[in-house]
């Protein structure tokens, strides 16, 4: 087998479901994956609509010319090949496919900032190289970047290890400092925002607060955890989590979505001493209220997934005590890949959380 299909990013507003090569081995600790279950990512469709321009400047400037992009960093699939410097994996081996590639050796992988790998890693896939929204994948630093796939483990949840669990729980839940008795609010409840939810109870909040403008999502967060809820296309959001919470705002703010509006509730809702935890993907800069909050001892943090509680997790769900099987709301085949963009990009619309793609 030497071609396969793939969806494939362009430009702006430009994706094709089209045949591309097989991926092959590059790198000693390179691996190629038989993709079993796939998911989209709300960076995909940030890719999509032309937040990342810099994808087709990368190409030009490295290999001289951009044919395309195969999307997607999460999946789970079957070990198809290993380099000869792969040690942990063999061909058969079922796995987890971190969105995080990693050295393990540079000044930061030591540091644990595996999303700033310095040799070529980081979060690459479906943006520096092709990614998962085909039937095979190369992932580099197979050894450091990959996970075997426990039995019994729901493949859904096993997709979610990928990418959203971790960025959650490290952006939104660890960067926001959560602890036990603290109010907190998730601004935005699209997957990012329900899985913060979910790891955030892990610390022993007092209240949770979703904020959105889908009513169906903030009725479902309420069945996981949410104590809370306030739809801030009907009400003043600020002003109702501030009546939550005695007038005196939160301890940890986390924006989930990455636009203005979100970014703007948070950063009037967190109380002195709190922590605002930015874990949206902003495409345009955002207003930043210094003159006012400089005196409030906040501490505001971004970033990027390191994936280094991606083991712990896995253990966890193993467990059964995170009910992420409910986030998966639309299953679709491979031969409709084209359809599972169309319904996430109107995810509102089609009360769509998590859209899996069955690649069998």
């Amino acid at each position: 087998m030497t071609s396969m299909k793939a969806m494939v990013y362009y430009g702006e507003n430009d994706i094709r479901f089209e045949d591309r090569p097989v991926p092959t081995l590059l790198h000693p600790g390179d691996a190629i994956i038989k993709l079993e279950k796939v998911t989209i990512c709300g960076t995909d469709l940030g890719i999509w609509k032309g937040k990342n321009p810099e994808i087709e400047q990368e190409a030009v400037r490295k290999e001289g010319s951009f044919n395309g992009r195969i999307l997607g960093h999460e999946g789970i699939g079957i070990v198809e090949e290993v380099g000869a410097a792969v040690k942990n994996f063999k061909k058969g081996d079922r796995v987890i496919i971190s969105c995080v590639s990693r050295c393990g050796t540079c000044e930061n992988c030591q540091k644990q900032l595996y999303a700033h790998c310095r040799n070529d890693g980081g979060w690459i896939m479906g943006y520096m190289i092709d990614g998962t929204h085909a039937e095979y994948v190369r992932t580099p630093f197979a050894d450091t970047s990959l996970y075997h796939l426990p039995e019994g483990l729901d493949q859904d949840v096993a997709v979610f290890l990928s990418d959203i669990l971790p960025t959650s729980h490290e952006i939104g839940v660890q960067y926001g400092d959560v602890k036990p008795g603290d109010n907190v609010a998730v601004v935005g409840a699209g997957p990012i925002g329900m899985s913060c939810l979910l790891t955030a109870q892990f610390y022993s909040p007092a209240n949770i607060i979703m904020v959105d403008t889908d009513d169906n999502r903030l009725e479902f967060s309420k069945t996981i955890g949410a104590t809370h809820t306030v739809n801030s296309a009907k009400e003043d959001a600020i002003q109702k989590i501030l009546e939550i919470t005695d007038g005196r705002g939160v301890d940890c703010a986390i924006e989930a979505v990455g636009i203005e509006p979100t970014w703007n509730i948070c950063q009037h809702i967190v109380k002195e001493g709190g922590h605002v935890a930015n874990v949206g993907v902003h495409g345009k800069p955002v207003s930043f209220e210094l003159n006012k909050l400089w005196i409030k001892n906040l501490t505001i943090t971004t970033g990027l997934v390191n994936a280094n509680t991606t083991g712990m997790l896995l253990k966890t769900c193993c467990s059964g005590k995170l009910p992420l099987e409910k986030l998966a709301t639309h299953h679709f085949k491979f031969a409709d890949f084209e359809k599972a963009y169309d319904v996430f990009k109107h995810a509102a619309d089609e009360k769509a959380l998590k859209v899996m793609i069955d690649m069998n």
